[in-house]
């Protein structure tokens, strides 16, 4: 199970990791989806690690594909995330200090579906985020995305 945990700089007792994640409106851009994961049952953006060899923004598009069956075209950088004083843990006992890039992103093609590594997805408000387990970190990125500005948020 993915846990996050917090603490004065405690990235230090961490990798660092490269991470992206993508922000998905509804046709009413009133609703963002979500995916609800399968090691720890919280809601999050779809998103993971990016792999050697890939561009933050094909990363993006590979994990909402392997997470959703959705393809995306990646739209306009939203923000790039990093937090000292927050590391996840794996149940396998790695411990990473995420820097992660949020885009928003349109869907292409493909059908939504579930995965290995979701148990659930939806489209939710901002209201309706409010009676779910959404996990905190991913709860800022869409604070940001929902503001709509040109400029990248550094975060």
């Amino acid at each position: 199970m993915a846990r996050l945990i917090f603490g004065d700089r405690i990235g230090k007792e961490a990798t660092l990791k490269v991470g992206s994640a993508a922000v998905i409106f509804d046709a009413t851009q009133t609703r963002v989806l979500l995916t609800q994961r399968t090691d720890n049952g919280r809601w999050c953006l779809p998103g993971g690690g990016v792999e050697p060899g890939e561009s933050a923004a094909e990363a993006c598009a590979r994990e909402v594909w392997e997470e959703t069956g959705l393809q995306v075209e990646i739209g306009k950088l939203i923000g790039i995330y990093t937090n000292p004083h927050m590391i996840t843990e794996y149940a396998d006992g790695n411990r990473f200090q995420f820097m992660s890039f949020c885009f928003e992103a349109k869907i292409s093609g493909g059908e939504a579906g579930l995965s290995d590594e979701t148990t659930a997805y939806g489209y939710f408000s901002h209201e309706e985020m409010e009676k779910i387990d959404v996990m905190e970190h991913h709860r800022i990125r869409i604070a940001d995305a929902f503001v709509g500005q040109a400029a990248a948020f550094v975060r």
